[in-house]
């Protein structure tokens, strides 16, 4: 008897079971690369316990096919995926995640409901039994978190982390200002934009506007991206209009002339897109961001990915500390795929595919370099961060410390798996990775420095310990300028916290002409 095991199940007759322990079964994991042969000796409805070859073993049924007479006839499994939290990132990615998670699997995803309270299972596609049910409930982060803590859900999707859950960045969302089409206002620094919000500045006048009063408009309290909003301000908006949802945000930020929001950039773009709206091209528009400096802070998909955006907040999919069935583990691998972000991309979130650039091609860096480098950075310095960049790329993988602490952010953490995942598949054969250390202006030049370097270190030593297979030379090296190349101003905590940073840059190896020695160098 053959059966195909998914989740629990249970032997349809307990006798026959116990009759046949002695005889042979066969246990294939599902995806065939691994048989098992030996002799059954028990099974628990989620566990095999076998004696083999080389001694007894105990096999997680939901991963193999059963092949022998011993073995249990079982009851066809169904997964609950049970999701709570963010609504509008829920309608706009789960129906198209799940779908495409199906037909991965050779499956076919059957959409009961949309919305806020989306409903779906996943059908074999040859006699139509339902294999998982799925279904989405719109809760506020206190209660969503509650919810998995009490097994009333699995998974929780939310623009924050949570204690006690595995934190899994799903996408990316840049937060931007946004104002109505009348208000003719061109920039906004970002201390000045964050001020305004919390009601420190209330005349458009101080931001170089009108003399009227500032209308600061928010989400509900219970909303989970005003609660990722608040997080990245370090404090509540100011008193003012609140609502429901985004789309309600916009509408409401248009009527009112002298309104001011924090809203995602994808509710503020058509789907896809990835950079604010200019001025008269809607009812509510999107003024360009600056730094202290008065630097433009564009949130184009590279910034975002890498947060060197100031207002980017991590889209997360959080799981509790259990075991979860196993459809449910493997749709959460799939979220890591191709597939699975090219949806991100398509719902309007920056996806976390890694990005390039030419690090010489960032003039505005390098500008700012100069700039912003005081008597403590000497010339010689400055010329050793030109030389590094020439002729390499900076990727998208940035990290980051959690405030006060020498340990990566959940961001951070999740871009170092995605790092040593790219380079065990051979993503970046034929180049030299680099993991460069910054810090922010504070401090000595040399203090700094040796700062930078630690940090850059820290992150090396993390990827040896996730990646112990990784070899030397697959390993990036480390390299550290200290507060050499600022990506904002100092003048506030948030471009602080963006300048202290270690990047990852990759230059491509010096091709061999068959004329070199194995070490590369000429006879």
């Amino acid at each position: 008897m053959r059966a195909l095991l998914r989740g629990v199940a249970l032997c349809a007759a307990l006798l026959p079971c116990q009759a046949v322990l002695a005889q042979d079964i066969t246990l294939t994991a599902r995806n065939g690369g691994l048989s098992l042969t030996g002799q059954f000796r028990g099974y628990d409805g989620a566990f095999y316990r076998i004696e083999t070859e080389f001694g007894p073993l105990t096999v997680d049924a939901e991963g193999v096919i059963c092949d022998g007479p011993a073995c249990p006839d079982l009851i066809a499994p169904m997964a609950e995926i049970r999701i709570v939290g963010a609504a509008e990132a829920a309608a706009a990615l789960l129906p198209d995640l799940f779908a495409g998670f199906a037909a991965s699997r050779g499956l076919r995803l059957s959409v009961a409901t949309q919305g806020a309270e989306f409903a779906a299972e996943i059908l074999d596609p040859e006699g139509g039994q339902v294999l998982a049910r799925i279904g989405f409930s719109a809760l506020d982060r206190v209660a969503a978190q509650a919810a998995v803590m009490a097994r009333a859900a699995d998974l929780v999707l939310d623009f924050g982390d949570m204690p006690g859950l595995r934190a899994r960045a799903l996408a990316l969302e840049a937060l931007v200002p946004l104002i109505a089409a009348e208000n003719l206002l061109p920039t906004i620094r970002s201390a000045d934009l964050a001020a305004a919000l919390q009601g420190e500045i209330q005349n458009w006048q101080a931001l170089g506007g009108a003399d009227m009063p500032i209308v600061v408009h928010g989400l509900h309290p219970g909303h989970p991206l005003q609660a990722a909003i608040e997080a990245r301000l370090g404090g509540p908006l100011a008193t003012g209009p609140r609502h429901a949802d985004l789309a309600t945000l916009e509408r409401a930020v248009a009527r009112d002339p002298w309104a001011l929001a924090l809203t995602g950039i994808s509710g503020a773009t058509p789907a896809g897109g990835g950079a604010a709206r200019p001025a008269g091209a809607g009812p509510a528009r999107s003024p360009v961001l600056t730094d202290g400096c008065d630097f433009p802070r564009p949130a184009t998909p590279l910034a975002v990915k890498a947060e060197d955006y100031p207002l980017t907040v991590p889209l997360f999919l959080l799981s509790p500390p259990r075991r979860l069935p196993l459809l449910t583990r493997e749709f959460l691998e799939y979220l890591a795929t191709d597939s699975a972000q090219q949806v991100v991309a398509g719902a309007g979130l920056v996806d976390r595919r890694p990005g390039r650039a030419a690090l010489t091609e960032d003039g505005q860096r390098l500008l700012g370099a100069i700039r912003n480098a005081g008597p403590e950075v000497p010339l010689q310095e400055l010329q050793r961060l030109a030389a590094a960049m020439t002729g390499g790329e900076r990727l998208s993988l940035t990290f980051r410390f959690q405030d006060g602490s020498a340990e990566l952010d959940a961001h951070s953490r999740q871009n170092l798996e995605d790092l040593a995942r790219w380079i065990g598949a051979g993503g970046f054969a034929g180049e030299r990775l680099t993991l460069a250390g910054f810090t922010d202006g504070t401090g000595a030049h040399e203090v700094n420095l040796a700062l930078s370097r630690s940090r850059a270190d820290a992150v090396r030593a993390a990827l040896r310990a996730i990646a112990p297979e990784l070899t030397d030379p697959q390993i990036p090296v480390v390299d550290a300028f200290g507060e050499a190349l600022p990506m904002a101003c100092d003048t506030t905590p948030a471009g602080r916290q963006v300048n202290r940073r270690v990047e990852l840059w990759a230059h491509p190896l010096p091709q061999q002409t068959g004329n070199e020695k194995a070490d590369g160098t000429s006879p």
